[in-house]
């Protein structure tokens, strides 16, 4: 079509009058091969990165839908063994029933507000673990046998919430506190969180359900902190250790 409407319209034409069709038609594909070859890549190159962002988005939604469900397993686990502590206190009429509501009350607030957020601050995952000390100590017998230890240079460094609680909670709910104790320590040298907390066990069978807060931390902390923490944790027939380290630095 070309060659017959050039000559008729302008008056000139590309090729010479004579040129056969088949001459033509592989001239013009020889010449247009570079420009397809690229336009060939370029297209494929984009139709890759649309489905690359697009496998990116799926990843970031489906490790946010695994997040929020592991917090939705965090909060009633912690509640219900709080207020067991409350209930065995009621029941004895004992006259640390009140502050250990009050500790309850504190608790609750900080987890209402704090388990919708991506980050806290560090100095409220330990006031959690603060409140949480308070109220158990209320119930322990001998109170001083809780050792602990923080060494905190960096109060607003950003940590997920209810990172470290559930190794207390699972302390205070299999720990024997009747001559033997609990040791933690805690600190952010370097922006290094370091948290170490042992005790010694009940005599008796661990419950089915107990490691639930462990399991849940261990899968936040993989999809969180990738390559970025260190956990080590002891689980013998009489002692629990675990001894946890996270770079916070790029938090």
């Amino acid at each position: 079509m070309e060659e017959l409407i050039l000559p008729v319209t302008f008056g000139f034409r590309n090729y010479n009058e004579n040129t056969g069709l088949a001459y033509y038609f592989f001239d013009n594909v020889n010449k247009s091969t570079l420009t397809t070859f690229i336009a060939g890549i370029l297209w494929i190159l984009e139709k890759y990165g649309i489905a690359e962002n697009d496998k990116k988005q799926l990843l970031i939604e489906k490790k946010q839908a695994e997040l929020q469900a592991l917090k939705t397993q965090i909060n009633p686990h912690f509640i219900f063994n709080s207020l067991n502590n409350i209930y065995s206190l009621v029941y004895q009429h004992s006259d640390k029933a009140l502050p250990a509501i009050e500790e309850l009350s504190q608790l609750l607030r900080y987890s209402t507000k704090d388990l919708e957020k991506d980050t806290i601050p560090l100095e409220k995952e330990l006031g959690y673990i603060d409140s949480l000390i308070a109220l158990e100590k209320l119930r322990i017998k001998n109170p001083e046998l809780l050792i602990t230890e923080k060494k905190i240079e960096y109060p607003h460094l950003n940590i997920s919430p209810m990172l470290l609680v559930p190794f207390v909670e699972n302390a205070f709910k299999h720990g024997d506190f009747r001559n033997k104790g609990f040791e933690m320590k805690i600190s952010d040298h370097d922006k290094i969180l370091h948290f170490s907390l042992s005790n010694f066990k009940k005599e008796k069978v661990k419950d089915t359900v107990s490691g639930i807060g462990i399991e849940n931390v261990k899968k936040r902390l993989e999809i969180l902190y990738p390559d970025h923490y260190e956990l080590s944790i002891k689980d013998s027939e009489t002692e629990f250790v675990v001894d946890l380290k996270i770079d916070l630095r790029n938090g």
